[in-house]
């Protein structure tokens, strides 16, 4: 299955789950474009050893930044998977004592930035008639955890408005909310705390076992809600 994958596409793919993703993809041979935030780590993976590909500074926040992105990737062909990753999370704490500002951004982010990106993206694939779409979910999308409020209600929008969008695709295609696991990242560290971090997988190794996984979906998954198995 996974050879059938030829162009990639990737959000968030500087840090965390997204770099690893993009490395290991490179590694595989697929051709990879990506974007981060920020041009220093855009720069660095484009340094790094292992992933030539197509990328990019673009806040996915800012729709016409990502329009202007989308164009310039388009050039290179309609990807075959496009994996949301772009995401960010509140400080840890109570509801009424996150910033609004600060509640906003996560949702500007992980929903409308989702957003922005598969309006981009979307018509080029749907017009081929193929192409399956990752947004990158959460146990936090299906289940509601204290001083996330911000990120839990993200997610479960993620969940919600990529079963809505499966029902609009044409067959052939298919868009699904993914579950990662748990994973010892920069957010799992500001919540759980370094050492129990830890006790969990890197990021590195977690893409050994995710990325199998995520080249294996296909239209017959189109709207499920899907999890990388833990083992």
């Amino acid at each position: 299955m996974a050879t059938h994958v030829r162009f990639v596409v990737i959000t968030g793919a500087t840090r965390g789950i997204g770099r690893a993703l993009t490395i290991r993809l490179a590694a595989l041979g697929h051709r990879v474009a990506g974007c981060g935030r920020r041009s220093n780590e855009v720069e660095q993976l484009r340094v790094d050893p292992g992933p030539p590909g197509l990328f990019d500074a673009v806040d996915v926040t800012d729709r016409p930044a990502v329009e202007a992105w989308a164009r310039t990737v388009l050039a290179h062909g309609v990807p075959d998977l496009l994996i949301n990753n772009a995401g960010t999370i509140n400080a840890d704490a109570r509801f009424c004592d996150v910033p609004p500002d600060e509640f906003e951004r996560v949702l500007s982010v992980n929903v409308l930035g989702v957003a922005n990106v598969m309006r981009a993206f979307l018509p080029a694939m749907t017009e081929l008639g193929r192409g399956v779409i990752v947004n990158i979910s959460s146990g936090a999308g299906v289940v509601g955890f204290e001083t996330m409020s911000a990120y839990c209600a993200s997610k479960f929008a993620i969940e919600g408005l990529s079963k809505s969008i499966a029902k609009e695709l044409p067959e052939g295609m298919a868009i699904i909310p993914l579950q990662p696991g748990v994973i010892n990242t920069e957010l799992l560290r500001l919540h759980y705390g370094a050492e129990r971090a830890e006790q969990f997988d890197t990021p590195d190794v977690w893409a050994k076992r995710a990325t199998p996984f995520i080249l294996g979906l296909g239209p017959r998954h189109n709207g499920e809600s899907r999890r990388i198995p833990d083992v």
